[in-house]
Protein backbone atom coordinates (compact mmCIF):
# COMPACT_ATOMS: atom_id res chain seq x y z
CA UNK A 1 0.00 0.00 0.00
CA UNK A 2 1.27 3.46 -0.82
CA UNK A 3 2.08 5.87 2.02
CA UNK A 4 -0.47 8.28 0.55
CA UNK A 5 -3.24 5.68 0.68
CA UNK A 6 -2.37 4.78 4.26
CA UNK A 7 -2.47 8.42 5.33
CA UNK A 8 -5.82 8.98 3.64
CA UNK A 9 -7.36 5.89 5.20
CA UNK A 10 -5.95 6.61 8.65
CA UNK A 11 -7.29 10.15 8.49
CA UNK A 12 -10.70 8.79 7.52
CA UNK A 13 -10.78 6.29 10.36
CA UNK A 14 -9.60 8.87 12.87
CA UNK A 15 -12.30 11.34 11.89
CA UNK A 16 -15.38 11.91 14.10
CA UNK A 17 -18.01 9.28 13.44
CA UNK A 18 -15.54 6.73 12.13
CA UNK A 19 -17.04 4.05 14.40
CA UNK A 20 -20.36 4.26 12.54
CA UNK A 21 -20.67 3.49 8.89
CA UNK A 22 -23.82 4.16 6.92
CA UNK A 23 -24.23 1.32 4.45
CA UNK A 24 -25.64 3.51 1.68
CA UNK A 25 -26.27 1.83 -1.65
CA UNK A 26 -25.41 3.94 -4.71
CA UNK A 27 -29.08 4.09 -5.73
CA UNK A 28 -30.03 5.81 -2.47
CA UNK A 29 -31.22 3.03 -0.14
CA UNK A 30 -29.54 2.29 3.16
CA UNK A 31 -29.08 -1.38 4.04
CA UNK A 32 -28.13 -0.63 7.64
CA UNK A 33 -25.45 0.91 9.84
CA UNK A 34 -22.22 -0.82 10.79
CA UNK A 35 -20.82 -0.68 14.30
CA UNK A 36 -17.24 -1.95 14.62
CA UNK A 37 -17.73 -3.72 11.32
CA UNK A 38 -20.98 -5.44 12.32
CA UNK A 39 -24.07 -4.52 10.31
CA UNK A 40 -27.32 -3.64 12.03
CA UNK A 41 -29.61 -4.39 9.08
CA UNK A 42 -32.58 -2.34 7.98
CA UNK A 43 -33.70 -0.95 4.64
CA UNK A 44 -34.65 2.55 3.58
CA UNK A 45 -35.94 4.00 0.32
CA UNK A 46 -37.46 7.16 -1.07
CA UNK A 47 -41.06 6.63 -2.19
CA UNK A 48 -43.23 8.82 -4.40
CA UNK A 49 -46.98 8.11 -4.37
CA UNK A 50 -49.21 9.50 -7.12
CA UNK A 51 -52.19 11.68 -6.34
CA UNK A 52 -54.69 8.87 -6.80
CA UNK A 53 -52.52 6.43 -4.86
CA UNK A 54 -52.33 3.94 -7.72
CA UNK A 55 -48.66 4.42 -8.58
CA UNK A 56 -45.81 4.06 -6.10
CA UNK A 57 -42.22 4.49 -7.28
CA UNK A 58 -39.34 3.77 -4.92
CA UNK A 59 -35.59 4.13 -5.25
CA UNK A 60 -34.13 0.72 -6.01
CA UNK A 61 -31.32 -1.01 -7.84
CA UNK A 62 -31.51 -0.50 -11.61
CA UNK A 63 -34.78 1.44 -11.33
CA UNK A 64 -33.40 4.97 -11.81
CA UNK A 65 -30.17 6.49 -13.10
CA UNK A 66 -28.44 7.58 -9.89
CA UNK A 67 -25.03 9.11 -9.29
CA UNK A 68 -22.89 8.38 -6.23
CA UNK A 69 -19.89 10.05 -4.62
CA UNK A 70 -18.12 10.41 -1.27
CA UNK A 71 -16.93 13.90 -0.44
CA UNK A 72 -15.67 15.49 2.79
CA UNK A 73 -16.58 12.41 4.80
CA UNK A 74 -20.16 12.27 3.50
CA UNK A 75 -21.85 10.02 0.94
CA UNK A 76 -24.07 11.61 -1.71
CA UNK A 77 -26.63 10.05 -4.04
CA UNK A 78 -28.44 12.11 -6.65
CA UNK A 79 -31.35 10.55 -8.47
CA UNK A 80 -34.66 11.36 -10.14
CA UNK A 81 -38.21 10.01 -9.95
CA UNK A 82 -40.32 11.54 -12.71
CA UNK A 83 -39.74 15.32 -12.41
CA UNK A 84 -38.57 15.15 -8.80
CA UNK A 85 -34.79 15.52 -8.39
CA UNK A 86 -33.42 14.11 -5.12
CA UNK A 87 -30.13 14.49 -3.30
CA UNK A 88 -29.62 12.15 -0.36
CA UNK A 89 -26.64 12.71 1.94
CA UNK A 90 -25.44 10.32 4.64
CA UNK A 91 -23.18 11.65 7.39
CA UNK A 92 -21.66 9.38 10.05
CA UNK A 93 -21.52 10.92 13.51
CA UNK A 94 -20.75 9.17 16.80
CA UNK A 95 -20.82 5.39 17.09
CA UNK A 96 -24.17 4.02 15.95
CA UNK A 97 -25.48 7.40 14.75
CA UNK A 98 -25.93 8.50 11.15
CA UNK A 99 -27.72 11.59 9.86
CA UNK A 100 -29.57 11.57 6.55
CA UNK A 101 -30.25 14.81 4.68
CA UNK A 102 -32.82 14.76 1.88
CA UNK A 103 -33.50 17.54 -0.58
CA UNK A 104 -35.97 17.36 -3.43
CA UNK A 105 -36.53 19.85 -6.26
CA UNK A 106 -39.68 19.75 -8.38
CA UNK A 107 -38.84 20.45 -12.03
CA UNK A 108 -42.52 20.37 -13.00
CA UNK A 109 -45.93 20.37 -11.36
CA UNK A 110 -46.63 16.98 -9.81
CA UNK A 111 -49.99 15.61 -8.67
CA UNK A 112 -48.98 13.67 -5.57
CA UNK A 113 -50.35 11.96 -2.54
CA UNK A 114 -46.93 12.37 -0.94
CA UNK A 115 -43.18 11.78 -0.81
CA UNK A 116 -41.91 9.43 1.89
CA UNK A 117 -38.75 8.22 3.58
CA UNK A 118 -39.50 4.53 4.05
CA UNK A 119 -37.82 2.54 6.85
CA UNK A 120 -38.18 -1.23 6.91
CA UNK A 121 -36.90 -3.47 9.70
CA UNK A 122 -36.25 -7.12 8.72
CA UNK A 123 -37.39 -10.20 10.57
CA UNK A 124 -34.11 -12.10 10.51
CA UNK A 125 -31.93 -10.18 12.97
CA UNK A 126 -29.96 -12.49 15.27
CA UNK A 127 -28.81 -9.82 17.73
CA UNK A 128 -30.61 -7.70 20.32
CA UNK A 129 -30.51 -4.71 17.98
CA UNK A 130 -32.51 -1.54 18.31
CA UNK A 131 -33.07 1.07 15.62
CA UNK A 132 -34.26 4.56 16.45
CA UNK A 133 -35.21 7.39 14.16
CA UNK A 134 -35.63 11.05 15.06
CA UNK A 135 -37.14 13.24 12.35
CA UNK A 136 -38.15 16.50 13.99
CA UNK A 137 -41.84 17.23 13.46
CA UNK A 138 -42.24 13.78 11.89
CA UNK A 139 -41.63 12.23 15.30
CA UNK A 140 -39.28 9.69 16.85
CA UNK A 141 -39.51 5.99 17.58
CA UNK A 142 -37.38 3.10 18.78
CA UNK A 143 -37.79 -0.20 16.97
CA UNK A 144 -36.67 -3.66 18.00
CA UNK A 145 -34.82 -5.52 15.26
CA UNK A 146 -36.34 -8.87 14.45
CA UNK A 147 -39.87 -7.46 14.62
CA UNK A 148 -40.68 -6.76 10.97
CA UNK A 149 -42.24 -3.36 10.36
CA UNK A 150 -42.30 -0.71 7.65
CA UNK A 151 -42.70 2.95 8.52
CA UNK A 152 -43.26 5.62 5.89
CA UNK A 153 -42.27 9.08 7.10
CA UNK A 154 -43.99 11.80 5.02
CA UNK A 155 -41.35 14.35 4.05
CA UNK A 156 -43.95 16.05 1.81
CA UNK A 157 -47.70 15.64 1.42
CA UNK A 158 -49.90 16.82 -1.41
CA UNK A 159 -49.04 18.22 -4.81
CA UNK A 160 -45.64 19.66 -5.67
CA UNK A 161 -45.42 22.75 -7.85
CA UNK A 162 -42.67 23.70 -10.28
CA UNK A 163 -39.77 25.14 -8.31
CA UNK A 164 -40.74 23.65 -4.94
CA UNK A 165 -37.78 22.72 -2.75
CA UNK A 166 -38.41 20.06 -0.12
CA UNK A 167 -36.01 19.26 2.70
CA UNK A 168 -35.86 16.75 5.54
CA UNK A 169 -33.29 15.60 8.10
CA UNK A 170 -33.55 12.20 9.74
CA UNK A 171 -31.25 10.91 12.48
CA UNK A 172 -30.81 7.15 12.70
CA UNK A 173 -29.40 5.46 15.81
CA UNK A 174 -28.56 1.79 16.27
CA UNK A 175 -27.49 -0.26 19.25
CA UNK A 176 -26.21 -3.80 19.02
CA UNK A 177 -24.37 -6.48 20.91
CA UNK A 178 -21.13 -7.07 19.02
CA UNK A 179 -20.91 -10.71 18.03
CA UNK A 180 -17.36 -11.92 18.66
CA UNK A 181 -18.27 -15.58 18.97
CA UNK A 182 -15.44 -17.65 17.47
CA UNK A 183 -16.12 -19.10 14.04
CA UNK A 184 -15.50 -22.80 13.50
CA UNK A 185 -14.38 -23.73 9.99
CA UNK A 186 -14.22 -27.38 9.01
CA UNK A 187 -12.43 -28.62 5.88
CA UNK A 188 -12.48 -32.07 4.31
CA UNK A 189 -9.41 -32.57 2.08
CA UNK A 190 -10.46 -36.17 1.39
CA UNK A 191 -13.23 -35.01 -0.98
CA UNK A 192 -11.48 -33.04 -3.76
CA UNK A 193 -13.66 -31.41 -6.41
CA UNK A 194 -12.92 -29.52 -9.62
CA UNK A 195 -9.64 -27.72 -10.29
CA UNK A 196 -9.44 -23.93 -9.94
CA UNK A 197 -7.06 -22.44 -12.50
CA UNK A 198 -7.24 -19.00 -10.93
CA UNK A 199 -8.65 -15.56 -11.59
CA UNK A 200 -9.19 -14.42 -15.17
CA UNK A 201 -10.20 -11.17 -16.78
CA UNK A 202 -12.31 -9.61 -19.50
CA UNK A 203 -10.46 -7.46 -22.04
CA UNK A 204 -13.18 -5.89 -24.13
CA UNK A 205 -11.65 -2.62 -25.35
CA UNK A 206 -13.82 0.49 -24.97
CA UNK A 207 -11.63 3.34 -23.71
CA UNK A 208 -8.43 5.06 -24.91
CA UNK A 209 -7.02 4.59 -21.40
CA UNK A 210 -7.53 0.82 -21.48
CA UNK A 211 -3.93 -0.10 -22.43
CA UNK A 212 -2.36 1.53 -19.38
CA UNK A 213 -4.78 -0.21 -16.99
CA UNK A 214 -4.40 -3.54 -18.80
CA UNK A 215 -0.61 -3.37 -18.66
CA UNK A 216 -0.70 -2.73 -14.92
CA UNK A 217 -3.05 -5.63 -14.26
CA UNK A 218 -1.14 -8.08 -16.45
CA UNK A 219 2.09 -7.06 -14.71
CA UNK A 220 0.78 -7.35 -11.16
CA UNK A 221 -1.86 -10.11 -11.33
CA UNK A 222 -1.62 -13.77 -12.21
CA UNK A 223 -4.25 -13.90 -14.96
CA UNK A 224 -5.33 -17.48 -15.61
CA UNK A 225 -7.95 -16.89 -18.34
CA UNK A 226 -8.86 -14.10 -20.74
CA UNK A 227 -12.02 -13.13 -22.58
CA UNK A 228 -11.82 -10.88 -25.62
CA UNK A 229 -14.27 -9.43 -28.13
CA UNK A 230 -14.94 -10.45 -31.69
CA UNK A 231 -16.08 -7.05 -33.06
CA UNK A 232 -18.38 -8.78 -35.53
CA UNK A 233 -20.22 -5.68 -36.77
CA UNK A 234 -16.88 -4.12 -37.78
CA UNK A 235 -15.28 -7.39 -38.94
CA UNK A 236 -17.78 -8.14 -41.70
CA UNK A 237 -20.36 -5.36 -42.23
CA UNK A 238 -21.50 -7.34 -45.31
CA UNK A 239 -21.05 -11.08 -45.88
CA UNK A 240 -18.29 -10.54 -48.43
CA UNK A 241 -16.39 -7.57 -46.95
CA UNK A 242 -13.82 -8.58 -44.36
CA UNK A 243 -12.39 -5.48 -42.64
CA UNK A 244 -9.09 -6.73 -41.23
CA UNK A 245 -7.71 -3.17 -41.10
CA UNK A 246 -10.65 -1.67 -39.21
CA UNK A 247 -9.15 0.06 -36.10
CA UNK A 248 -11.38 -1.73 -33.61
CA UNK A 249 -10.77 -5.08 -35.29
CA UNK A 250 -7.02 -4.45 -35.22
CA UNK A 251 -7.08 -3.47 -31.53
CA UNK A 252 -9.17 -6.49 -30.57
CA UNK A 253 -6.96 -8.88 -32.51
CA UNK A 254 -3.80 -7.44 -30.95
CA UNK A 255 -5.40 -7.80 -27.52
CA UNK A 256 -6.11 -11.48 -28.15
CA UNK A 257 -2.64 -12.09 -29.60
CA UNK A 258 -0.95 -10.36 -26.66
CA UNK A 259 -2.76 -12.53 -24.15
CA UNK A 260 -2.05 -15.61 -26.23
CA UNK A 261 1.68 -14.89 -26.19
CA UNK A 262 1.48 -14.86 -22.38
CA UNK A 263 0.08 -18.39 -22.48
CA UNK A 264 -3.38 -17.28 -21.30
CA UNK A 265 -6.22 -19.47 -22.69
CA UNK A 266 -8.87 -17.38 -24.44
CA UNK A 267 -12.63 -17.08 -24.71
CA UNK A 268 -13.84 -15.16 -27.76
CA UNK A 269 -17.27 -13.51 -27.43
CA UNK A 270 -19.34 -11.48 -29.88
CA UNK A 271 -21.59 -8.62 -28.84
CA UNK A 272 -22.79 -6.55 -31.80
CA UNK A 273 -23.96 -8.38 -34.96
CA UNK A 274 -23.88 -6.93 -38.50
CA UNK A 275 -27.21 -6.04 -40.12
CA UNK A 276 -27.02 -8.84 -42.69
CA UNK A 277 -26.90 -11.52 -39.97
CA UNK A 278 -30.00 -10.53 -37.99
CA UNK A 279 -33.75 -10.25 -38.18
CA UNK A 280 -35.28 -6.78 -38.15
CA UNK A 281 -33.60 -3.40 -37.67
CA UNK A 282 -30.42 -3.46 -35.60
CA UNK A 283 -30.94 -2.65 -31.89
CA UNK A 284 -27.92 -1.65 -29.84
CA UNK A 285 -30.32 -0.74 -27.03
CA UNK A 286 -33.70 -2.21 -26.07
CA UNK A 287 -36.61 -1.31 -28.33
CA UNK A 288 -39.89 0.34 -27.35
CA UNK A 289 -41.06 -3.08 -26.21
CA UNK A 290 -38.15 -3.29 -23.77
CA UNK A 291 -36.68 -6.31 -25.57
CA UNK A 292 -32.91 -6.34 -26.10
CA UNK A 293 -31.02 -7.55 -29.13
CA UNK A 294 -31.79 -9.21 -32.43
CA UNK A 295 -32.38 -12.81 -33.40
CA UNK A 296 -30.07 -14.31 -35.99
CA UNK A 297 -31.38 -14.63 -39.53
CA UNK A 298 -31.92 -18.37 -39.87
CA UNK A 299 -31.62 -18.11 -43.65
CA UNK A 300 -28.04 -16.84 -43.24
CA UNK A 301 -26.67 -19.40 -40.81
CA UNK A 302 -23.98 -20.79 -43.14
CA UNK A 303 -22.76 -17.25 -43.85
CA UNK A 304 -22.82 -16.58 -40.09
CA UNK A 305 -20.76 -19.69 -39.34
CA UNK A 306 -18.24 -18.77 -42.03
CA UNK A 307 -17.94 -15.16 -40.84
CA UNK A 308 -17.29 -16.11 -37.22
CA UNK A 309 -14.94 -18.94 -38.12
CA UNK A 310 -12.95 -16.71 -40.49
CA UNK A 311 -12.05 -14.49 -37.54
CA UNK A 312 -10.91 -17.47 -35.47
CA UNK A 313 -8.90 -18.80 -38.42
CA UNK A 314 -7.25 -15.40 -38.94
CA UNK A 315 -6.19 -15.30 -35.29
CA UNK A 316 -4.76 -18.80 -35.57
CA UNK A 317 -3.02 -18.55 -38.92
CA UNK A 318 -1.88 -14.92 -39.02
CA UNK A 319 -1.39 -14.17 -35.31
CA UNK A 320 -0.59 -17.65 -33.90
CA UNK A 321 -3.44 -17.28 -31.42
CA UNK A 322 -5.74 -20.16 -30.53
CA UNK A 323 -9.27 -19.58 -29.28
CA UNK A 324 -10.37 -22.10 -26.69
CA UNK A 325 -14.08 -21.25 -26.47
CA UNK A 326 -16.59 -19.09 -28.36
CA UNK A 327 -19.87 -17.53 -27.19
CA UNK A 328 -22.44 -14.93 -28.02
CA UNK A 329 -22.48 -12.65 -24.99
CA UNK A 330 -25.64 -13.01 -22.87
CA UNK A 331 -27.79 -14.33 -25.70
CA UNK A 332 -30.38 -15.38 -23.12
CA UNK A 333 -31.48 -11.72 -22.89
CA UNK A 334 -30.08 -10.37 -26.16
CA UNK A 335 -26.91 -8.47 -25.37
CA UNK A 336 -26.66 -8.29 -28.24
CA UNK A 337 -27.61 -11.43 -30.18
CA UNK A 338 -30.85 -12.86 -28.82
CA UNK A 339 -31.63 -16.58 -28.82
CA UNK A 340 -34.29 -18.89 -27.50
CA UNK A 341 -33.06 -21.90 -25.52
CA UNK A 342 -33.77 -24.09 -28.54
CA UNK A 343 -31.86 -21.76 -30.88
CA UNK A 344 -28.93 -21.81 -28.47
CA UNK A 345 -28.90 -25.60 -28.63
CA UNK A 346 -29.13 -25.58 -32.42
CA UNK A 347 -26.34 -23.01 -32.74
CA UNK A 348 -24.01 -25.08 -30.58
CA UNK A 349 -24.54 -28.09 -32.83
CA UNK A 350 -24.45 -26.19 -36.09
CA UNK A 351 -21.47 -23.94 -35.41
CA UNK A 352 -19.66 -26.63 -33.46
CA UNK A 353 -19.81 -28.99 -36.43
CA UNK A 354 -18.75 -26.18 -38.78
CA UNK A 355 -15.71 -25.36 -36.63
CA UNK A 356 -14.69 -29.00 -36.57
CA UNK A 357 -15.06 -29.14 -40.33
CA UNK A 358 -12.72 -26.16 -40.68
CA UNK A 359 -10.10 -27.95 -38.63
CA UNK A 360 -10.54 -25.71 -35.59
CA UNK A 361 -10.30 -26.91 -31.99
CA UNK A 362 -12.54 -24.12 -30.68
CA UNK A 363 -15.61 -25.28 -28.78
CA UNK A 364 -18.73 -23.47 -27.56
CA UNK A 365 -19.70 -22.20 -24.14
CA UNK A 366 -22.97 -23.59 -22.88
CA UNK A 367 -24.83 -20.55 -21.61
CA UNK A 368 -22.57 -17.55 -21.10
CA UNK A 369 -25.77 -16.25 -19.55
CA UNK A 370 -26.43 -12.76 -18.26
CA UNK A 371 -27.07 -14.01 -14.72
CA UNK A 372 -27.25 -17.19 -12.72
CA UNK A 373 -31.03 -16.77 -12.49
CA UNK A 374 -31.62 -17.73 -16.14
CA UNK A 375 -30.31 -21.28 -15.83
CA UNK A 376 -33.37 -22.73 -17.61
CA UNK A 377 -31.92 -21.27 -20.85
CA UNK A 378 -29.30 -24.02 -21.02
CA UNK A 379 -31.68 -26.94 -20.43
CA UNK A 380 -32.32 -27.97 -24.08
CA UNK A 381 -28.61 -28.16 -24.90
CA UNK A 382 -27.85 -29.73 -21.53
CA UNK A 383 -30.22 -32.59 -22.36
CA UNK A 384 -29.17 -32.90 -26.01
CA UNK A 385 -26.46 -35.56 -26.39
CA UNK A 386 -25.85 -34.36 -29.96
CA UNK A 387 -24.68 -30.98 -28.60
CA UNK A 388 -22.24 -32.38 -26.05
CA UNK A 389 -19.26 -32.98 -28.42
CA UNK A 390 -19.20 -29.26 -29.24
CA UNK A 391 -19.48 -27.86 -25.69
CA UNK A 392 -16.22 -26.91 -24.01
CA UNK A 393 -17.50 -25.49 -20.71
CA UNK A 394 -20.59 -24.27 -18.90
CA UNK A 395 -20.69 -20.51 -18.30
CA UNK A 396 -22.69 -17.78 -16.60
CA UNK A 397 -22.19 -14.21 -15.38
CA UNK A 398 -22.45 -13.35 -11.70
CA UNK A 399 -24.42 -10.09 -11.77
CA UNK A 400 -27.55 -11.57 -10.19
CA UNK A 401 -28.73 -14.81 -8.62
CA UNK A 402 -26.44 -15.36 -5.64
CA UNK A 403 -28.57 -17.70 -3.54
CA UNK A 404 -27.11 -21.12 -3.02
CA UNK A 405 -29.95 -23.03 -4.72
CA UNK A 406 -29.60 -20.99 -7.94
CA UNK A 407 -25.81 -21.33 -8.03
CA UNK A 408 -26.08 -25.09 -7.57
CA UNK A 409 -27.99 -25.38 -10.84
CA UNK A 410 -24.79 -24.31 -12.61
CA UNK A 411 -22.53 -26.54 -10.56
CA UNK A 412 -24.84 -29.48 -11.24
CA UNK A 413 -24.84 -28.78 -15.00
CA UNK A 414 -21.04 -28.89 -15.12
CA UNK A 415 -20.98 -32.06 -13.05
CA UNK A 416 -23.56 -33.72 -15.27
CA UNK A 417 -21.57 -32.97 -18.44
CA UNK A 418 -18.17 -33.68 -16.85
CA UNK A 419 -17.04 -30.26 -18.07
CA UNK A 420 -15.53 -27.22 -16.37
CA UNK A 421 -17.63 -24.28 -15.20
CA UNK A 422 -16.49 -20.72 -15.97
CA UNK A 423 -17.86 -17.50 -14.49
CA UNK A 424 -17.11 -15.47 -17.62
CA UNK A 425 -18.10 -12.12 -16.08
CA UNK A 426 -17.49 -11.67 -12.40
CA UNK A 427 -18.74 -8.75 -10.29
CA UNK A 428 -21.84 -7.64 -8.38
CA UNK A 429 -23.50 -4.60 -9.98
CA UNK A 430 -24.06 -4.38 -13.74
CA UNK A 431 -25.13 -0.73 -13.44
CA UNK A 432 -22.07 0.43 -11.51
CA UNK A 433 -20.46 1.93 -14.63
CA UNK A 434 -22.85 4.86 -14.08
CA UNK A 435 -21.57 5.59 -10.54
CA UNK A 436 -17.91 4.47 -10.61
CA UNK A 437 -17.08 6.22 -7.33
CA UNK A 438 -18.56 3.17 -5.61
CA UNK A 439 -15.61 1.07 -6.80
CA UNK A 440 -13.36 2.51 -4.08
CA UNK A 441 -15.84 1.84 -1.28
CA UNK A 442 -14.77 -0.91 1.16
CA UNK A 443 -18.34 -2.20 1.32
CA UNK A 444 -18.37 -2.81 -2.45
CA UNK A 445 -14.99 -4.53 -2.32
CA UNK A 446 -16.11 -6.79 0.53
CA UNK A 447 -19.36 -7.78 -1.21
CA UNK A 448 -17.50 -8.61 -4.42
CA UNK A 449 -14.85 -10.83 -2.83
CA UNK A 450 -17.47 -12.51 -0.62
CA UNK A 451 -19.39 -13.47 -3.75
CA UNK A 452 -16.25 -14.82 -5.43
CA UNK A 453 -15.49 -16.90 -2.35
CA UNK A 454 -19.02 -18.34 -2.35
CA UNK A 455 -18.80 -19.05 -6.09
CA UNK A 456 -15.60 -20.99 -5.50
CA UNK A 457 -17.17 -23.04 -2.72
CA UNK A 458 -20.57 -23.72 -4.35
CA UNK A 459 -19.83 -23.78 -8.08
CA UNK A 460 -16.19 -24.94 -8.11
CA UNK A 461 -15.41 -22.95 -11.29
CA UNK A 462 -12.32 -23.36 -13.41
CA UNK A 463 -11.97 -19.58 -13.35
CA UNK A 464 -13.79 -16.38 -12.39
CA UNK A 465 -13.13 -13.69 -15.01
CA UNK A 466 -13.25 -10.19 -13.56
CA UNK A 467 -15.35 -7.64 -15.43
CA UNK A 468 -13.05 -5.99 -16.43
CA UNK A 469 -9.25 -5.74 -16.28
CA UNK A 470 -9.53 -2.58 -18.38
CA UNK A 471 -10.54 0.99 -17.59
CA UNK A 472 -14.19 -0.15 -17.45
CA UNK A 473 -15.13 -1.15 -13.87
CA UNK A 474 -11.45 -0.56 -13.13
CA UNK A 475 -9.58 -2.05 -10.20
CA UNK A 476 -7.47 1.13 -10.20
CA UNK A 477 -8.35 4.71 -9.31
CA UNK A 478 -8.23 7.41 -11.98
CA UNK A 479 -4.65 8.23 -10.98
CA UNK A 480 -3.59 4.58 -11.30
CA UNK A 481 -3.57 3.63 -7.61
CA UNK A 482 -4.68 0.05 -6.90
CA UNK A 483 -7.92 -0.12 -4.92
CA UNK A 484 -9.01 -2.56 -2.25
CA UNK A 485 -10.75 -4.52 -5.04
CA UNK A 486 -7.39 -4.90 -6.81
CA UNK A 487 -5.72 -6.27 -3.67
CA UNK A 488 -8.62 -8.66 -3.07
CA UNK A 489 -8.18 -10.00 -6.58
CA UNK A 490 -4.40 -10.17 -6.32
CA UNK A 491 -4.69 -12.13 -3.08
CA UNK A 492 -7.16 -14.54 -4.69
CA UNK A 493 -5.08 -14.82 -7.86
CA UNK A 494 -1.79 -15.39 -6.07
CA UNK A 495 -2.61 -19.01 -5.26
CA UNK A 496 -1.15 -21.11 -8.10
CA UNK A 497 -3.19 -23.24 -10.47
CA UNK A 498 -3.64 -26.96 -9.98
CA UNK A 499 -5.44 -27.05 -6.63
CA UNK A 500 -8.82 -28.71 -6.27
CA UNK A 501 -11.85 -27.28 -4.55
CA UNK A 502 -12.44 -29.03 -1.24
CA UNK A 503 -15.46 -28.83 1.06
CA UNK A 504 -15.41 -26.23 3.82
CA UNK A 505 -18.14 -25.05 6.19
CA UNK A 506 -18.58 -22.25 8.73
CA UNK A 507 -20.88 -22.32 11.73
CA UNK A 508 -21.53 -18.57 12.03
CA UNK A 509 -23.34 -16.06 9.79
CA UNK A 510 -21.43 -13.31 8.02
CA UNK A 511 -18.64 -15.65 6.90
CA UNK A 512 -17.91 -16.70 3.32
CA UNK A 513 -15.23 -19.35 2.86
CA UNK A 514 -13.65 -21.53 0.22
CA UNK A 515 -10.81 -24.05 0.29
CA UNK A 516 -8.37 -25.46 -2.25
CA UNK A 517 -5.91 -28.28 -1.86
CA UNK A 518 -3.69 -30.84 -3.58
CA UNK A 519 -0.48 -32.77 -2.83
CA UNK A 520 -0.15 -31.44 0.70
CA UNK A 521 -0.75 -27.80 -0.26
CA UNK A 522 -3.72 -25.88 1.13
CA UNK A 523 -5.28 -22.49 0.52
CA UNK A 524 -8.19 -21.23 2.60
CA UNK A 525 -10.07 -18.03 1.70
CA UNK A 526 -12.26 -16.45 4.39
CA UNK A 527 -14.30 -13.24 4.16
CA UNK A 528 -15.45 -11.79 7.48
CA UNK A 529 -18.42 -9.47 6.99
CA UNK A 530 -18.60 -8.58 10.66
CA UNK A 531 -16.63 -7.49 13.71
CA UNK A 532 -13.18 -8.79 14.58
CA UNK A 533 -13.39 -12.39 15.75
CA UNK A 534 -11.36 -15.58 16.03
CA UNK A 535 -11.64 -18.50 13.64
CA UNK A 536 -10.82 -22.07 14.58
CA UNK A 537 -9.99 -24.29 11.60
CA UNK A 538 -10.36 -28.07 11.86
CA UNK A 539 -9.69 -30.96 9.49
CA UNK A 540 -6.34 -29.82 8.11
CA UNK A 541 -4.02 -32.59 6.82
CA UNK A 542 -1.44 -33.92 9.28
CA UNK A 543 1.31 -32.82 6.89
CA UNK A 544 0.36 -29.14 7.32
CA UNK A 545 2.30 -27.67 10.27
CA UNK A 546 2.00 -23.92 9.65
CA UNK A 547 -0.08 -21.55 7.55
CA UNK A 548 0.95 -18.17 6.20
CA UNK A 549 -1.75 -15.52 6.59
CA UNK A 550 -2.53 -12.66 4.19
CA UNK A 551 -5.08 -9.91 4.92
CA UNK A 552 -6.80 -7.34 2.73
CA UNK A 553 -9.25 -4.77 4.07
CA UNK A 554 -9.62 -0.97 4.12
CA UNK A 555 -6.16 -0.60 5.70
CA UNK A 556 -4.27 -3.69 4.56
CA UNK A 557 -3.29 -4.62 1.01
CA UNK A 558 -2.50 -8.33 0.96
CA UNK A 559 -0.35 -7.75 4.01
CA UNK A 560 1.45 -10.81 5.33
CA UNK A 561 0.46 -11.44 8.95
CA UNK A 562 2.18 -13.76 11.40
CA UNK A 563 2.11 -17.44 10.51
CA UNK A 564 -0.18 -19.67 12.55
CA UNK A 565 0.73 -23.07 13.88
CA UNK A 566 -1.25 -26.21 13.08
CA UNK A 567 -1.53 -28.95 15.68
CA UNK A 568 -3.61 -32.11 15.31
CA UNK A 569 -5.24 -30.65 12.21
CA UNK A 570 -6.37 -27.49 14.02
CA UNK A 571 -5.33 -23.85 13.77
CA UNK A 572 -6.61 -20.50 15.05
CA UNK A 573 -6.48 -17.14 13.30
CA UNK A 574 -7.83 -13.65 13.96
CA UNK A 575 -10.26 -12.37 11.34
CA UNK A 576 -10.17 -8.54 11.37
CA UNK A 577 -13.43 -6.69 10.88
CA UNK A 578 -14.51 -6.39 7.25
CA UNK A 579 -11.60 -8.39 5.88
CA UNK A 580 -10.54 -10.94 3.29
CA UNK A 581 -8.13 -13.42 4.86
CA UNK A 582 -6.16 -16.11 3.00
CA UNK A 583 -4.21 -18.88 4.72
CA UNK A 584 -1.78 -20.96 2.67
CA UNK A 585 0.85 -23.58 3.26
CA UNK A 586 4.37 -22.09 3.34
CA UNK A 587 5.87 -21.00 0.03
CA UNK A 588 2.65 -21.72 -1.88
CA UNK A 589 2.43 -18.01 -2.77
CA UNK A 590 5.68 -16.71 -4.26
CA UNK A 591 7.35 -13.84 -2.44
CA UNK A 592 6.55 -10.45 -4.05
Amino acid sequence: MSILRKLVLLATLAAPGAHAQSSLEPWGNLSGIRVQGQLVPFTTSLRVVSGDGTRIVSTARERQKPRYERRDGRQYVTTRIDSLYFTETAEDLEEGHSRIYITCYAAADQHLEGIYFSLQVPADSKNADTIRYEAGALGARTLAAGTPIQINLPIHQGDAALGDSIKATIDLYVKTTIDRTPVHLKVNPDQPGRVFDGVGGNFRLQNPRDPKVIDYNLTHLRVAWGRVELPWRSWQPTPDSTQVNDPHVQQSMRMAAGLGKLGIPLILSAWFPPDWAIMGPYKAQPGVDGVWGNALNQDKMQDIYRSLADYIVYLRDDLSTEIKFFSFNESDIGINVRMTPQQHDAFIKGFGAYLKGRGLKTKLLLGDNSDATTWAFIQPALEDTAALPYIGAVSFHSWRGWDTATLRHWADAATRLHLPLIVAEGSIDAAAWAYPAVFVEPTYALKEIALYTRLMAICQPLSILQWQLTRDYSLLTDNGTPTQRFWNLRQLAAVPAGLNAIPISADRPGIACAALGAKGNMALHVVNDGATREAVIEGLPATVKTLQVYVTNALKSMDAAATVKVANGKASVTLPAGSFVTLVTPRLIPAP
